[in-house]
């Protein structure tokens, strides 16, 4: 169990979590927490999901909430997170969503900006924002939840949101080194296909089982699963001389 692997340079650490309420995010603000790091989960609509996960491990949790697709929000999220934990060591980029699945001959302007006002400009914002509170701290990291749609396009009726999965994964590579003055290092995960709230809501059944033919694993992956390369690209003494990567999490569904 992750729980039980203790890795000594998280401990303490001021770590927030956009998207934190569910799925990988949940997963990944949880290990945090357990690793004595002290976690900002970021929600939108769950609050009670949010709860939840406090409940788990409440010395270590505080909430914030906002909708990270209005322009603004992420920089006050990111500021409200820092208040409460004193600064920040570390933000997780990982709030962002398909908002339905949409041909692209079909996609409407506004349509287009919903997506990718809350899958890349927030995570721009949102990096913008903790940058000043990373710097004050000496340092720290930024990691970015972008996506295997990132290379592949995406699914049927996802091809916006790969797209935008497309811009984080460049804005890892370039603020990696806009920022490596800085001590601040810029990583990425990528997930799979993972068993989350989110393909419950955009992926239906036989969408889900021809995607999951092509995995060599032959199997959807975990949020738990995921947290393993996060915890690893956040800790200093396990990744120190890891930069503008973006590690993929997918069973083999990719091999770049």
């Amino acid at each position: 169990m992750l729980e039980q692997v203790r890795i000594g340079d998280l401990a303490d650490k001021r770590i927030l979590v956009t998207g934190g309420s569910t799925g990988i995010g949940a997963a990944v603000a949880l290990a945090f927490a357990e690793q004595g790091s002290h976690v900002a989960v970021h929600y939108n609509e769950s609050a009670e999901a949010a709860r939840t996960v406090q409940a788990k491990v409440p010395q270590r949790i505080v909430l914030v909430q906002g909708d990270m697709g209005e322009t603004g929000i992420a920089r006050t999220v990111v500021d409200q997170a820092a208040a409460l934990l004193g600064g920040l060591d570390g933000i997780v980029n990982n709030a962002g969503g398909m908002l339905g699945r949409v041909p692209t001959t079909q996609v409407t302007p506004e349509h287009f900006d919903r997506v990718l006002d809350l899958n890349a400009k927030s995570v721009w914002e949102a990096t913008i924002a903790a940058y000043r509170h990373l710097k004050a701290a000496g340092g720290g990291f930024v990691i970015n939840t972008t996506s295997v749609a990132a290379r592949n396009g995406g699914g049927g009726g996802a091809v916006i949101y790969a797209a935008a999965k497309g811009f984080v994964s460049t804005l890892t590579r370039g603020q990696a080194k806009e920022f490596v003055a800085d001590g601040i290092r810029v990583n990425a995960v990528a997930p799979g296909l993972i068993q989350t709230p989110f393909h419950d809501r955009y992926t239906a059944p036989d969408l889900m089982a021809t995607q999951r033919a092509a995995i060599p694993m032959g199997r959807e992956g975990t949020p738990e699963e995921c947290v393993g390369a996060f915890l690893f690209l956040a800790s200093q003494s396990l990744s120190g001389y890891v930069t503008g990567q973006v590690i993929e999490v997918n069973g083999g569904q990719l091999m770049p």
